[in-house]
């Protein structure tokens, strides 16, 4: 039987453990949605896993299709610059990979518009 494909949520990370609370969600929640994934979290900084940890597990469970999404909101320097190259090193370390980079998230109008929805329910809520 083949492996499942692999999605990977790549998030900033942060020296205080609650930040990651809701990447933990969104992962859970993609998880319960895409069963025929494996949905797991990885982080640039002060976090772990790494992006390199990420994918050598999932690739050391048979996995070969990774798609790779950047949970940014913008296109700022991590995700123009960091990001491919961390995506490259990866596929340097295992051949055969098929590891795809999404735009960031911030980048997909359905995105924006959820964000505004929520937005305007604050201004509502008063």
């Amino acid at each position: 039987m083949p492996s499942k494909p692999g999605i990977i949520l790549f998030a900033h990370g942060s020296r205080d453990p609650r930040w990651a609370e809701p990447f933990e969600r969104l992962r859970d929640k993609l998880g319960v949605r895409r069963p025929d994934a494996d949905v797991q979290l990885a982080f640039l900084e002060l976090m772990t896993p790494t992006l390199g940890d990420a994918v050598a597990a999932m690739t050391s469970q048979g996995t070969s299709d990774i798609t790779l999404v950047p949970v940014f909101l913008g296109q700022g320097g991590h995700v123009r610059r960091d990001v491919p190259a961390l995506a490259d090193a990866c596929r340097a370390a295992h051949p055969g990979l098929d590891l795809r980079v999404s735009a960031a998230i911030g980048e997909d109008d359905t995105v924006l518009d959820a964000l505004a929805d929520y937005c305007g329910r604050m201004m509502d809520a008063r």
